[in-house]
């Protein structure tokens, strides 16, 4: 398993929030799952880069009140700069992707 390269985590937490909010556990199995465990994003790496983004404006927290009676959870959602920078970086991936892919898989001569 590998851990989540600098220039994709963020990329990961914007795409993991743009259907709904979700708190930081949720967000971290969602990104580990549907990666299919390729990545390995663990709390040490999860909090800071959340407090970044949040930081950056692109998502926003607040505290709501778990649905299982336990103790509150901060949940994070996608701001409207969040939606923006997300559509960028997902660019930037497509235009990457598509430059490797030309090398990589490149037909003999």
């Amino acid at each position: 398993m590998n851990p989540l390269k600098s220039g994709t985590l963020d990329l990961a937490l914007l795409a993991a929030l743009q259907e709904h909010p979700r708190y930081g556990l949720d967000i971290l199995k969602h990104v580990n799952g549907r990666s299919g465990g390729a990545f390995d994003l663990r709390e040490g790496s999860l909090y800071p880069a959340l407090h970044r983004l949040v930081r950056a404006g692109w998502i926003e927290s607040e505290w709501q009140a778990s649905d299982r009676g336990g103790a509150p959870r901060k949940v994070y959602r996608l701001t409207d700069d969040g939606r923006t920078a997300l559509h960028a970086k997902r660019q930037e991936w497509q235009t990457l992707r598509g430059a490797l892919d030309a090398l990589l898989l490149r037909r003999p001569a």
